[in-house]
């Protein structure tokens, strides 16, 4: 069928959207939220229908500036349309939502199908969701991997060993990778690595280190970067590798549904030629991983889908039940790294850096755990993550005190004299994040107490930053109310907690981070 364009100068977000009139979509045999198939001249798009009875005429198409830009179209030019066939990927997430297992071939289908927007995001959603509801064989998740690797870029640095570290998060202030990637460079080994931004969390690794040097480099330039200092850390989200994983991330968030983690993982780490990896599993309570025997299945799982994607990987099953450090939130955490790399200021992220740092070491027989602290100790690590901010284009002399934290604070006391017993990481995430961050890099937490510390009555727990006063005052609100820090007098005369009654008024929250 031969339409006549009219172009309605408006962007759909990135999609690739038509309006049919309702007469030519019957006569064409399309529904919304079917796909057509349009073409101009050499040029052809698969696009997403709409269908209007009244805005638009019959023998019109209206079109979005995406599809104006892929068909290099103007208003009046005509195109042809006609359906799409049906899609065998839609048969194959037939077959998995009832149960049953799909081959290479089939998840292959799937995720190039994703990739070029072929599948429209109900579609995608009945994908994630017989995922979550029957899981993922061994094969099935090595399939994934493998296509969702080969649908982007792929870094390609010629390294016998290239190393990385991934944490499946959950745990607010984890800032490890700061110190991590610094000390394996500094040992001579290569790391590029690449890191989120928050999703539901008051800083990703991205948002951190952005607070010390611009992150959203491409392909080339993280090629430059590593080439000249062995290490980077970048945002994933500008470099297109496995960039199917975002787009399937963007329907699994509003489901808040996460079966595609171990996938997710293991392409981006297949992506960028990774041959050593260390996964870190936070673990305890208030992480995404409850109990140490789900920790060590976990860990089992990795480390066969490593073997079979040619990645050696070890496991490290870490202590979540408190924020790592004393900070959380961007640049109060990139202000944390800086102090700690060049004066060993926390001494618990130190510990973290180096038991992760030493693992990798040991994996490829270049070290362990006192080789990273001498590392750290000596200056070596803190003059190499200098080099690499300078080399992603931030300034090598930065200090801490250069990097602004919010101006309005406020401080939570202890109500008693005691020890602190429990740290509530998803309700000081919480707070942080109604302080302003991750959007606001200023925002955020400094605790001065952490579980086992001796408190005063009214000694300070901690404080909350935050650049906007109206933030701030939301954030103490939450703050008084969940009383995320537990102080007692004596732990074996307080076994009772609390009491819940009916209609509490407490809220409950989960945070997820890639």
């Amino acid at each position: 069928m031969k339409l006549k364009v009219r172009c309605l100068d408006l962007d759909a977000g990135g999609k690739t959207i038509v309006i049919l009139n309702k007469n030519d979509a019957e006569e064409l045999g399309v529904h919304p939220l079917d796909r057509v198939v349009l073409t101009h001249g050499k040029r052809e798009l698969t696009a997403i229908v709409n269908i209007s009875e009244l805005f638009v005429k019959k023998g019109e198409i209206a079109i979005y500036d995406e599809v104006k830009r892929e068909l290099f179209v103007n208003n009046k030019d005509v195109i042809n349309v006609k359906p799409r066939e049906e899609l065998l990927s839609k048969k194959s997430i037939k077959r998995k939502i009832n149960g049953l297992r799909l081959d290479e071939r089939e998840i292959k289908e799937i995720v190039n199908d994703v990739l070029e927007k072929d599948l429209n995001d109900l579609e995608i959603a009945a994908f994630i969701t017989a995922l979550h509801i029957h899981g993922m064989s061994i094969e099935e998740v090595v399939a994934l991997s493998k296509a969702m690797a080969s649908g982007g870029e792929k870094l390609e640095l010629n390294k016998k060993m290239i190393l990385d570290k991934h944490s499946l998060g959950g745990i607010p202030g984890d800032k490890t990778t700061l110190l991590l990637v610094p000390i394996i460079a500094s040992a001579g080994l290569t790391i590029p690595k690449t890191s989120s931004r928050a999703v539901t969390s008051p800083a990703g690794t991205a948002d951190r280190t952005e607070c010390l040097c611009p992150v959203s480099l491409d392909i080339k330039e993280m090629k430059r970067v590593v080439k000249k200092t062995n290490g980077c850390i970048v945002w994933g989200g500008s470099l297109n590798i496995a960039p199917v994983d975002d787009l399937l991330i963007r329907i699994e968030y509003p489901l808040n549904l996460d079966p595609l983690y171990m996938p997710s993982i293991m392409s981006k780490k297949k992506a960028v030629g990774a041959t050593h990896l260390i996964v870190d599993i936070p673990t305890g309570r208030g992480t995404k991983v409850k109990t140490f025997g789900t920790a060590h299945e976990l860990a089992k799982d990795f480390i066969e889908i490593g073997r079979r994607l040619g990645i050696k990987t070890r496991c490290a099953v870490t202590f979540g039940e408190q924020p790592v450090g004393n900070a959380i939130g961007p640049a109060l955490e990139a202000r944390e790294a800086l102090e700690t790399i060049g004066n060993l200021k926390s001494i618990d992220l130190v510990d973290k850096a180096c038991s992760l740092a030493g693992t990798l070491l040991g994996m490829v027989g270049k070290g362990n755990k006192t080789t990273a602290m001498k590392l750290l100790k000596s200056g070596k690590a803190e003059k190499k993550l200098r080099q690499i901010i300078e080399e992603q284009g931030g300034n090598p002399k930065i200090k801490p005190d250069d990097i602004k934290v919010g101006d309005k604070r406020v401080t939570i006391r202890a109500k008693k004299d005691g020890t602190v017993m429990w740290i509530k990481n998803a309700e000081l995430a919480e707070i942080a994040k109604l302080a302003g961050a991750p959007k606001d890099k200023e925002a955020g937490i400094l605790l001065h107490a952490k579980i086992g510390s001796s408190v005063k009555e009214n000694q300070p727990l901690f404080t909350i930053y935050a650049k906007k006063l109206y933030k701030l005052k939301e954030a103490e609100i939450l703050a008084r109310q969940t009383e995320p820090i537990i102080v007692v007098k004596n732990l074996s005369k307080e076994m009772l907690i609390k009491t819940i009654e009916d209609h509490d008024g407490d809220r409950l929250f989960f945070a997820l981070e890639r």
